[in-house]
């Protein structure tokens, strides 16, 4: 008998310590190109032009370019919901830049999941690493009016349902509204990670914003290729820009810009791969008083092209300058708000001044209570002012099947008053935490004219969407949490000035009840069973438990 051994795995040698500054390589640096490029991501789909001017960037500056495709997550083609994958992704590029012969790393990225996970793999692996996002698409009309993708999806999409819009005309708006590529043109999740890449300090100043189609973008990429060069030969790394300065300047960048509540659970999981402590009250203790600059769809009237012809990001920074942190670095080498100086303003009815903002008061407000004792999110800006204080009957849906089943019955019990709750619909409870939170209004109410109310979910919400909707509700129902006690008919109140989110039931009424069952089917193998076994909740960044904090081993380049 022959008998056959087994090839062992050979491990690449690592060694902890970072490369000591001015220590030159003896041979080009070798500079990955993270290209999340895909068809069936349209989003990124024009990626592959834009890794071919990072890589003339390389070559220039001495440096050998080499294109690395990594996952890529779509959220209009990838079912049932791209953040069930964000880990996946973010933990395979992970292994890939570990397991690569390279130096540095350009990570490419658009559509809402990409850039989050990116930046996850690189802050974990600590290469020197720089983003360039994809950029928006160009703003498309329809009978006269311009249409924010996404937005106006769900805005139409309700006139469908009631009766006052033909599914004929909601098509071709629909068509008309995807004019060129890049990623959603409203203030979006993507178009809010590239804002939040920026002002953590990892992309060229100016670039978040850029629209897709303009050849000022392939510009950005080729000077970003060559200073990625630059990122090895002075040994500037994730952990050397990432700090809890610039995780303020994130947050407050959020509010100014009315970004989407996403945001919130990416910034927590970045932050979480670099052990920095950021949690769900430094989004409100830092981003409550922080005014809204940006008149941008879903908050305001404007799309993502206008915000850049009327200055861009950095225009709306040197407003609130006042606000971030003076030490907090960037890729450059320099401090961001040294960035800020020759920024203006040039259309004001786009970016606003301090002194006239659209609210004055507009970061993402973080809800305690009995509801949702370790936190819950809400956008105030996109929100119906009258009803950031109010108090209503629960109508409660156990799933998205269940909410689908019932929603647009002549015999739900449900008025405008009513309080929509929807659970099982958290990480675990789908799984994945799927963008449902903004549940359609119920039919007999679009027929009456109603076009808000007040919706609690433990699941997310796009940030292309709109309404008084309050998200991420941790504990979610699926683990025991609160939402799972509630029963239709129980009263509601949500005060969003007092930051509060609660049930009118005692604690004792409330500990004598039996939690509903909206637990998904245990999934036998695979991804989503790891998944579900590791996630987190949404108030620690709905990361993998054992993908957090700094202590896995970091790539030194010697080790090469």
């Amino acid at each position: 008998m022959v008998r056959r051994h087994r090839p062992q795995r050979v491990h690449p040698p690592r060694l902890d310590a970072p490369r000591p500054p001015g220590l030159r390589l003896h041979r080009p640096p070798h500079i990955a190109i993270a290209n999340t490029a895909s068809d069936l991501t349209p989003c990124n789909a024009h990626l592959d032009e834009v890794a071919r001017s990072v890589a003339n960037g390389v070559h220039e500056a001495g440096g050998v370019p080499l294109n690395l495709p990594v996952v890529s997550l779509g959220e209009t083609q990838v079912r049932p919901t791209a953040m069930l994958w964000r880990n996946l992704a973010a933990m395979a590029i992970e292994e890939m830049l570990r397991a690569n012969p390279i130096d540095g790393v350009v990570l490419l990225g658009g559509c809402d999941k990409t850039i989050p996970a990116l930046l996850m793999a690189a802050a974990s692996v600590d290469l020197p690493a720089v983003v360039v996002p994809g950029g928006p698409m160009l703003t498309g009309h329809f009978r006269g009016t311009p249409l924010g993708c996404g937005t106006d999806v769900w805005r139409l999409s309700e006139e469908v349902r009631a009766g006052t819009l033909s599914q004929e005309a909601f098509l071709r708006s629909e068509s008309a509204m995807i004019r060129s590529k890049g990623h959603c043109n409203t203030m979006g999740t993507a178009s809010t990670m590239a804002c939040m890449a920026e002002a953590l300090g990892t992309t060229v100043p100016g670039i978040a914003g850029t629209p897709a189609p303009d050849s000022r973008l392939l510009a950005l990429a080729q000077e970003t290729g060559r200073l990625a060069v630059e990122l090895v030969a002075e040994d500037r790394r994730p952990s050397t820009i990432l700090t809890s300065g610039s995780f303020r300047n994130a947050i407050v960048t959020l509010a100014a810009i009315g970004g989407s509540t996403n945001a919130v659970v990416h910034l927590l999981a970045i932050a979480g791969r670099l052990g920095i402590d950021l949690t769900l009250d430094d989004f409100d203790r830092t981003g409550s008083g922080v005014p809204l600059l940006v008149d941008l769809q879903p908050a305001g009237r404007h799309l993502m092209d206008d915000m850049y012809r009327a200055g861009g990001l950095l225009a709306v920074l040197n407003e609130v300058r006042d606000l971030l942190d003076p030490e907090a670095l960037t890729v450059t080498g320099r401090p961001l708000v040294e960035q800020l100086t020759d920024a203006e303003i040039w259309d004001e009815s786009v970016i606003r001044r301090r002194a006239d903002p659209l609210l004055p008061d507009a970061g993402i407000a973080v809800l305690r209570g009995n509801l949702a004792p370790d936190g819950a999110v809400i956008k105030p800006a996109a929100a119906s002012p009258e009803l950031l204080r109010h108090r209503g009957r629960a109508v409660v849906f156990d799933s998205v099947e269940d909410l689908h089943a019932r929603l647009d019955s002549p015999d739900l019990d449900v008025d405008e008053t009513s309080v929509l709750i929807l659970r099982g619909c958290g990480p675990k409870g789908y799984p994945g935490m799927p963008e449902v939170g903004n549940l359609p209004l119920p039919a007999k109410l679009l027929a009456k004219g109603i076009r808000d109310m007040v919706r609690v979910s433990d699941a997310r919400m796009s940030g292309t969407a709109y309404g008084t909707v309050v998200l991420h509700a941790a504990p979610e129902a699926a683990i025991g949490g609160p939402l799972s006690l509630v029963r239709t008919g129980d009263i509601v109140v949500l005060d969003v000035p007092a930051r509060r989110l609660d049930v009118e039931l005692s604690t004792v009424e409330l500990g004598q009840r039996q939690p509903a069952d909206v637990r998904a089917a245990a999934p036998a193998r695979g991804w989503e069973r790891l998944y579900i076994d590791h996630v987190l909740q949404a108030d620690k960044g709905a990361d993998l438990d054992f993908l957090v904090g700094s202590s896995g081993d970091r790539v030194s380049r010697e080790s090469h």
